[in-house]
């Protein structure tokens, strides 16, 4: 019986935050095989849910500029 798919998460900082978990816990090699591609697989979607999330918000931003990017510089 395959498992149901887990819920996106709540924003881009839950995912970002299981995707650095996930990340340590393959780099660890401690996961069986089954484990380890049911985490790849689940840090795919993590990625694609942060791609887009930072996507969105890069629209948002060149609407409010006009269309316009401006280059960001730390302050």
């Amino acid at each position: 019986m395959p498992k149901a798919p887990l819920k996106p998460p709540a924003t881009y900082e839950a995912a970002l935050e299981e995707l650095e978990q996930l990340v340590g816990m393959i780099e660890s090699g401690q996961l069986p095989l089954e484990q380890l591609l049911t985490g790849y697989q689940r840090g795919a979607e993590l990625l694609t849910f942060c791609r887009d999330k930072l996507q969105a918000v890069e629209n948002q931003i060149k609407v409010l500029d006009e269309g316009a990017l401006k280059p960001w510089t730390p302050e």
